[in-house]
């Protein structure tokens, strides 16, 4: 059983925000950032009070920290060690393998993300902007009345319109393809595959080679906790439509390109089930619109193209040990919407999302390293995940088609990384033993 009191909410929970703001902090002292999560940790709901209460909150809250945030709040020595090593080097030691390189690197990145100082997240997510409002004015004085807690930088959130389901600010349909976890009573819908053993998310639970090994300890910090790893990623909506425009003659053709680098229509239908024309209706349905594989239905690529960015990051039945690569993905976009019709107005927009997983070096860091970025992947030769890979305009990406290919060359970046970070994602009774450590001790 899942002790879902003791999870904290966005592992296993979405929630109707529209809004929100995440809010990067440093510790200068360990008592002040004890105050500060002894009085944050009472904001932050488990699965089960979300699960409990959702339709009539109106704000939710998630913290997390950094493997030099533990140390900030006082984790000893000995406790620290036992932490996974990459977790432990965090993402801008990890960068060149991670493929953020040139405008990538973690020297361009904004906000403090880069730095050794970043020790915590507070993930602030809100129904609407009142809300969201209320929330920031009181976090705000929580921080001005904690001795030594500074915020290093903040993301401001919101959804893209339309507002009826989640989508980019290119245009793609999100929250498509994800994994169910056993023990959540979630019945994975057609396509999606059993449910997996929860230990792939969540900490001391058996995984799909087991019973839990060499989790972190003592017990309380890592029972019920996860790893996730945040992306800021700027999309480059302008030069993605000037894209499309100079390799598709027809607003049809332009579509379908976009469908070919994603591996779905926009509004979601996959190519492999719809692979001449879009089908918004089928895209929309949670029963057609993942049930599909690509070795009996599309071997060669012929619908989806075996490099295109939902082939990379979910190869299916095309890849081995599946079931130990897969993520579960959180997040929401930032910056304004850009009209259909309007120019690029160099205001910077994207997707800051955070991928949870049980091993940061098995799930998160392999699908960068192999499936985004690996340029021989499928046998491609010369190509990386034309959406998320590191573009840096010398590599291609091929449309396979009877009688004969389309290769387009010198790829451009759609994506620049803007920001990331490794985080501990605690569970409830851990953010209490964190909150008091010092008293722990002096017991």
């Amino acid at each position: 059983m899942l002790e879902n009191e003791d999870i904290q909410h966005i592992l296993l929970t979405r929630t109707p925000a529209l809004t929100g703001r995440y809010e990067f902090l440093s510790f200068r002292n360990a008592a002040g950032g004890r105050a500060w999560l002894s009085a944050i940790r009472e904001k932050a709901q488990s699965v089960a009070e979300v699960m409990a209460s959702v339709e009539k909150d109106k704000r939710w809250v998630t913290v997390a920290f950094t493997w030099n945030g533990l140390r900030a709040l006082g984790v000893d020595e000995g406790s620290l060690a036992t932490f996974p090593e990459e977790f432990k080097q965090g993402m801008v030691a990890r960068a060149e393998m991670l493929g953020d390189t040139g405008e990538n690197h973690p020297d361009n990145w904004v906000g403090g993300l880069a730095s050794p100082q970043l020790h915590a997240i507070a993930i602030l997510f809100a129904r609407g902007a009142a809300e969201r409002a209320r929330c920031l004015t009181e976090h705000d004085q929580l921080v001005a009345r904690c001795d030594g807690v500074e915020v290093l930088s903040t993301l401001d959130l919101e959804a893209t319109p339309p507002f009826d389901y989640a989508h980019d600010h290119f245009g793609y349909r999100d929250r498509l393809s994800q994994p169910v976890i056993e023990g959540t009573g979630e019945v994975p819908t057609p396509g999606t595959g059993a449910p997996l053993k929860p230990g792939e998310f969540i900490l001391g639970y058996p995984d799909e080679d087991g019973p839990p090994v060499n989790l972190p300890q003592p017990e309380v910090l890592s029972r019920n906790g996860s790893y996730m790893a945040y992306r800021r990623l700027q999309e480059h909506v302008g030069r993605f439509r000037d894209f499309l425009r100079e390799h598709g003659k027809t607003h049809e053709e332009q579509e379908l390109i976009a469908a070919k680098l994603m591996g779905r229509w926009r509004s979601g239908a996959p190519l492999t089930l719809a692979p001449e024309k879009d089908d918004p209706a089928l895209g929309a349905d949670l029963q057609r619109n993942n049930d599909f594989n690509y070795k009996k239905m599309d071997p060669h690529g012929y619908a989806v193209p075996l490099g295109s960015h939902m082939r990379r990051m979910n190869p299916r039945d095309t890849a081995a040990n599946m079931n130990r690569r897969r993520m579960i993905r959180r997040g929401a976009t930032y910056g304004p919407h850009l009209p259909e019709d309007a120019p690029e107005d160099g205001v910077e927009r994207g997707i800051a999302a955070f991928v949870i997983c049980g091993s940061l070096i098995r799930q998160f860091e392999f699908a960068q390293n192999v499936w985004a970025n690996d340029r021989s992947f499928h046998e491609l030769g010369n190509e990386r995940d034309p959406i998320i890979g590191a573009q840096d305009g010398t590599l291609e990406y091929k449309i396979p088609k009877r009688p004969i290919r389309k290769k387009i060359t010198g790829l451009p970046a759609f994506t620049t990384v803007r920001g990331g970070a490794y985080f501990f994602l605690p569970g409830i009774k851990a953010l209490r033993y964190l909150a008091t450590l010092d008293d722990v001790r002096q017991n």
